[in-house]
Parts: C-alpha cells; structure tokens; sequence
C-alpha cells in the first residue's frame, strides 16, 4: 500500500468533486431535504380525528357525554348528523374517521342504574390507525363510566370506594410517547444508508463510461489504493451529511440525546465506511450508471426503511425477514441511535452492533477488491 498514491486519487476526486458544484449541492441539499420530509410527514401520533355524531335523544345526559369527546385533544367532532342515511357517504368518502351513534333511550337505562349503549363506527381502511381511534374511544368512555359510578355511589352515601388494584404506569425513556423521538434517530440511519450508498457507487463506473479509466489502468496503482482514494472524499462528504442530520434532529425536532455524542458520531462513522464500501461493490459490479444508481436503491436503501426496524418492529416480522435483516446493515445503526437518544447506552450494551458492522464494513471492502478488476472491460 502506497499512501502517496492512494492521496493523488483522493485530490483528483476532490477536484472532480469541485469541478461538480451541483452534484456537490444535491448531496448536502439531500439529508436536509429527506429529514424534513420524513420527520415532518411521517408520524404514529394521532389527533384530531374526524368524528361525526349522530345523537337520536339529544338531552342533557347525551349532551354531557359528548363535550367528553369534544374536549379531548384526539378528537375533532366537525359533524352532527339527523338521519342514519348520512354516516355511509361520510365514511365512504373519508370525511369522517369516526362515528358516535347515541341511542334514542341513551339516559334512560343510566337513571335506573343500568347500562346503556353506544354504536362506535371506525373506518377500517387503515387497521393500524383505527385501532389507535378505538383505543382512544374505549380510554374516554371509561373515565365517563367511572365518574356515573361515583355519581351513583355519592347518592347513596358511600362516598368514594378504593378498587382492589389500581394501576400506576410510566413510560420510560420516551415519557411522552411522541413520535418524533422515535422516528429521528431512525430516520438517520435510513439517510445515511441511502447517501452513503449513492455517494460511491457511481464512481468507479463513471471512470469507466467516461473512458477515463483506461489512463488509471496504466499506472502502478493496486486495487486497494484506487478504491480506499476514492471512497476517502465521500466519507468527508458523508461525515458532514452525518453531522446536518444529528443537528436537524436535535435542534429542529427538539429529540433529546441522552448519550454520548462521541460515541455516536464514532458508530455512525463506522456504519457509513460499511455503506460506503457497499456502494463501491455495486459500482465495481455494475455496468453503467443507471444500472448501479439502481442497485444501490435496491440493496441499501428498501431494505433499510423496510427491515431495519426503524418503522416495524423485527420482532414481529415473519422469521424469513427476521433472518434477512442481519444482513442490512442500518438494522444495527438503528439499534444504536435509537439506543443512545433515548436510553443513553454506551458500548458496554451497544458492543456487539459495532462488531456487526466492523465485519460489515470488512466483508464489503473485501468483497469490493475482489471483484474489482483492473483491466479495460
């Protein structure tokens, strides 16, 4: 290994790299861009949800029931229907996500210390979110069912009871179940993954498309020194990406970071010299531009956003895809950011994340010179 040799290619694709300003703009424009896209847009946190109700006894009781929705953050009750002909158009044509249908006797069975009963219609096209709404539905109709249980029980002079068991919960590491705190240090991985790939894999297939290859072949540089001086400028690049992505999170989405900066910074290193190397196998394999832009898609960025955890949990994954996700890379990133912004954990849990991608980066770089042959295809 001749470091002077493997310096002449890291100048000569800095130069190229000057020479390219808009190249140069797309990659730090791109972070930014996909931070703001992805943070802002994709969220598990719902409110606001559109509620039509349909109240056929509208008294004092019925009335009473429903400021209980109307005054929760989670819904938005924008409808009052007349007829039951209206609910099917409202939730056909989603105008609506929930419908409170009251009884014409809704008050009268709660007079004579019976039950009485709501219909809860949830649009079901999404299970996830109205399962989210249900729960919501269930969690401010038993507090309305335990303050007419006080209610009866103060009338007849048995003030307030003590239940058996009462149920004290705290969430940790993110108290306040927001979503953002969850999705950002994820989302970095995903980035990450995506630029890190890009950055390398058009760069030795460029060289050859351009004919420029041909005069690199003529010199005394091996394998190793031409591929490590071009992947060095994209770590920089990448590097500085790496830190627009940390401060985009901490500052602009307010993710609070209980770990070590350092160590996250030194891991997320590590990760994109294993991206980086990835992309150079796919550009030393691939036979032109297009073919290796869509690889790198294929290999890095899909499998990063699908099976990495960063959305959907592993642990709930059919096993085949559980299998496959120890070979991607972002999955142990992942694992990582997430560890360090919300648990603040340092190597001693972290350790074996970042053998896994130490042997990440190591099998992609080897893999990488192996393929590589120098010779004009």
């Amino acid at each position: 290994m001749n470091f002077g040799r493997t310096w002449a290619i890291f100048r000569k694709e800095l130069i190229h790299i000057r020479r390219d300003i808009r190249s140069l703009i797309q990659i730090i424009l791109l972070p930014i861009m996909l931070m703001m896209l992805y943070g802002y847009a994709l969220t598990f946190d719902i409110k606001h949800v559109p509620t039509a109700i349909y109240d056929q006894e509208q008294s004092r009781v019925s009335a009473e029931f429903i400021r209980r929705f109307q005054g929760s953050e989670y819904f938005k009750v924008s409808r009052f229907l007349s007829s039951y002909g209206e609910i099917d158009h409202l939730l056909t044509t989603r105008q609506v996500q929930l419908v409170l249908v009251l009884p014409f006797d809704f008050s009268r069975p709660l007079k004579k210390k019976g039950t009485t009963k709501v219909q809860v219609l949830v649009d079901g096209t999404d299970a996830n979110t109205a399962n989210i709404i249900l729960g919501y539905v269930q969690a401010v109709i038993g507090v309305y069912n335990q303050n007419v249980v006080t209610e009866r029980l103060d009338r007849q002079g048995l003030g307030y009871v003590k239940v058996p068991v009462t149920t004290e919960s705290r969430f940790w590491f993110n108290e306040d179940l927001e979503s953002v705190n969850y999705i950002v240090p994820g989302l970095i991985a995903v980035i990450m993954t995506m630029v890190g790939a890009l950055l390398t894999a058009l760069t030795v297939v460029r060289e050859v498309e351009r004919g420029s290859m041909e005069s690199l072949m003529s010199t005394p540089l091996k394998k190793a020194e031409l591929l490590l001086g071009k992947m060095a400028p994209y770590f920089v690049i990448g590097m500085v990406d790496m830190l627009i992505t940390i401060a985009m999170g901490q500052f602009l989405f307010g993710v609070p970071q209980r770990g070590s900066f350092l160590l996250l910074i030194g891991l997320s290193a590590l990760f994109l010299i294993a991206t980086l190397a990835h992309g150079l196998l796919i550009s030393v394999t691939s036979e032109n531009q297009l073919q290796a832009y869509q690889m790198a898609m294929l290999t890095t960025f899909l499998p990063a956003f699908l099976i990495s955890g960063f959305v959907f949990s592993i642990y709930l994954m059919p096993w085949p895809l559980q299998a496959m996700s120890f070979l991607v890379p972002a999955r142990y990133l992942v694992t990582i950011t997430k560890g360090i912004y919300l648990k603040g954990l340092g190597l001693k849990v972290l350790w074996p994340d970042m053998l896994m991608l130490m042997g990440a980066s190591v099998l992609f770089m080897s893999l990488a010179l192996k393929k590589f042959v120098k010779k004009i295809r």
